[in-house]
Parts: structure tokens; sequence; C-alpha cells
């Protein structure tokens, strides 16, 4: 089986270099504002879709701070919400989203976030990225692996494997990437995405893993 070359050197290089980056509120192990659990980590996570880590940090300190579990969320009408999440992305849609989740976690789950994989991607608005956040940073469950952009193109820009989608690289990695890297890797990926590995003129002068990286399909760097 195939195994990642340096692995271990590759971590600890990422690690230190983006101690100088906040995390996302999602990756987070504490929250200072809000309480943490499996229901505010999946709310967060829906809101952080194709928005920004500021807006969703601070649009999921708005919406649960005083709304915090599915009932409480359910006395909200989908207005309020919309007034607490904005601007994050499509905002509408998320309103009815959370409202949508909110009932099905109600009268399906006893109103708790299911710890089951399949059950969670039942869910409205949750796909494969978005229950494993679930599993790892709500329920604290290891052997799961979120994929966004930056955590599949990153490692076929390495060079660590070759894939076309997400769910692709998911089970190329799980099959390469030691378990013991798996709780770190999407926040670290993200960060070293959103900050140097960027997708278009990578930061590669700035890299802490430049002579790992084969760089592929890189045309343009800085």
């Amino acid at each position: 089986m195939k195994t990642i070359d340096s692995v271990e050197k590759i971590f600890k290089l990422l690690k230190d270099e983006l101690k100088k980056y906040e995390i996302p509120l999602v990756s987070r192990d504490k929250w200072v504002e809000l309480e943490k659990t499996p229901y505010t980590t999946l709310i967060s996570c829906i809101l952080s879709l194709r928005t920004k880590d500021e807006v969703t940090d601070k649009a999921s300190i708005r919406l649960l701070i005083d709304h915090n579990t599915p009932d409480k969320i359910l006395k909200l009408t989908k207005k309020q919400i919309q007034d607490l999440i904005y601007p994050v992305g499509f905002y509408k849609t998320k309103s009815k989203t959370i409202l949508e989740i909110s009932k099905t976690l109600i009268n399906e789950h006893n109103g708790n976030v299911p710890e089951d994989f399949d059950e969670l991607l039942k869910l409205k608005g949750v796909g494969r990225k978005t229950a494993n956040i679930v599993m790892i940073y709500g329920h604290k469950k290891q052997g799961y692996l979120p994929i966004d952009t930056h955590c599949h193109r990153i490692p076929n820009r390495i060079g660590w494997i070759k894939t076309k989608n997400a769910e692709e690289t998911e089970e190329k990695l799980k099959k390469i990437l030691p378990l013991k890297y798996w709780d770190d890797f999407n926040h670290l990926f993200v960060l070293f995405g959103q900050n140097i590995c960027r997708p278009i003129s990578p930061l590669c002068s700035k890299c802490p893993i430049r002579k790992y990286c084969k760089q592929i399909m890189v045309d343009k760097s800085r």
C-alpha cells in the first residue's frame, strides 16, 4: 500500500507555521462565547458553507448564543433567523434548512443529532463534509475525514493522490494517511489553503513544505 513520505515532518511543519492563523470556529476544541455541542457544531457548519470564516463565526454567535437547541430554534420565525445570520451566503436558504433540520431532529431523533454517519446524511443540507465535521468536532469521534475544496486541491497539488472530486479524495486519503493525522487534517489544510497554498498563484516562496511538494498544476506562484 502506498504511504506518504515524510508525513510526520509535513504535519509538524504545518502546525508550526499555521499557529499564527485563527482556526475556524467549527474546528476549535473549545468555544468561548457558545456551548459547543453536536447541534451547535452542525448549525455552525451549515452557516459556513460558501461563507468566509469571520462572517460565519459572528453569525453563529448571534444565532446560537440564545438558541442552542432544536426546540429553541423552532421558536424563531424564518425571518428572525435570517436577520440573525445575515450576511452569510445564501442566508434565506440556510434559514429554511436550519428550521427543517431542527424539526427532523425533534420528530425523528428525540432532539439529538445522530451519531450515525448515514443518518446525518439524511438531514436536509448535510453532505459528506458536514457529516464528517459533526462526527469529529461535534461528537468527538475518530475515523472521519472532512474534505472541502482545500483538502481536495492540496493533496493533489502536493502529489499524494490524483483524484477528481472530494469524495474520491476522502476515499484515497483514508488509505494512505495514518489515522492519527485525521483529526488535524481538515483544519490544518483549510488554514494552509486559505493563507499559503491558495488556488491561484500560491505563496510557494513562503511554504513550509515546499520541498515535499510536486507543485502539480501550479503554473504561477509567488
